[in-house]
This record gives structure tokens, sequence and C-alpha cells, in this order.
């Protein structure tokens, strides 16, 4: 499986699921990358590729919100 693959597959997940366990899943992820932010500054980051995976993850669920977001403007004018 490729890498634009799993992505893909990754977002197909997250449009599957309800906003309101997307904003919890957001609120998880920013914490995580705030702990991983202060492990970086004390100098103990074991990965540090989850930080761009992480990023990645929380822009997905920011895209796929405000699409829902412009969707419902459109259809309620």
């Amino acid at each position: 499986m490729s890498a634009a693959k799993a992505i893909e597959m990754k977002t197909k997940d997250l449009r599957a699921q309800n906003s309101d366990d997307l904003l919890q899943k957001e609120k998880a992820l920013k914490k995580d990358l705030a702990e991983l932010n202060y492990q970086r500054k004390i100098g103990r980051v074991e990965k540090p590729s989850r930080f761009r995976l992480m990023k990645r993850d929380i822009a997905r669920i920011q895209t796929i919100l405000r699409e829902r977001q412009i969707e419902t403007a459109a259809q309620k004018s």
C-alpha cells in the first residue's frame, strides 16, 4: 500500500465521523502535540516525525470541519 493510499483511507475514515467526534479528536491531537513540544524542549523526543504527522492530521480534521461548515451555510441560503 502506498503512502498516498494510506492518507486517502485516513481521510475517508475521518469523513465518516460526525463533527463532535472530529472536534474531540482535534482537541486530543493538539494536546498531544503540546506534550511533544514540551518533550522537544527538554530534549527527549523519540520520534520527531510524529510532529509532522500530528500537524497533518489536525489540518485534515480542520479541513473537513470547514467543508461541512461551508456546506451548511450554502444549504441555508
